[in-house]
């Protein structure tokens, strides 16, 4: 799943993920992949999350997607324009797996994180 608000880059985020055989679910909200979460019987396998969207904030989807124990093992990648400690320190502490800032990063990349991410998920399900 990626939850990202400014629609190009979630088009492009999509397109990149899908030509490296990754399905994706493309929500420009937060409330977006919530409803796509409450319609799903399975998890998906990862999230890639913009730190600000129109309608919350990381910290807030964070929270909400913990309080549910479908979701709470969804490991995620946040994905952001800025990263002071604080915002770093307390996504970490809501069990976000990664903190990446966009500029830093070249989008080849972020996606090697995602799919990084959904290895080592499906390897701890596996029993390896």
């Amino acid at each position: 799943m990626v939850v990202e608000d400014e629609h190009l880059l979630l088009k492009a985020i999509e397109r990149k993920l899908r030509l490296n055989n990754l399905n994706v679910i493309a929500c420009e909200s937060g409330a977006q992949a919530i409803e796509n979460l409450n319609k799903k019987t399975a998890p998906p396998d990862a999230i890639w999350l913009d730190y600000y969207l129109g309608d919350t904030n990381g910290i807030e989807f964070m929270k909400k997607l913990r309080q549910s124990p479908k979701w709470a093992d969804i490991p995620v990648l946040v994905v952001s324009n800025s990263a002071n400690p604080e915002k770093v320190s307390a996504m970490m502490a809501l069990g976000a797996k990664g903190y990446l800032l966009k500029a830093d990063y070249r989008l080849d990349r972020l996606v090697s994180e995602i799919q990084s991410l959904i290895n080592t998920k499906k390897q701890k399900q596996n029993g390896q």
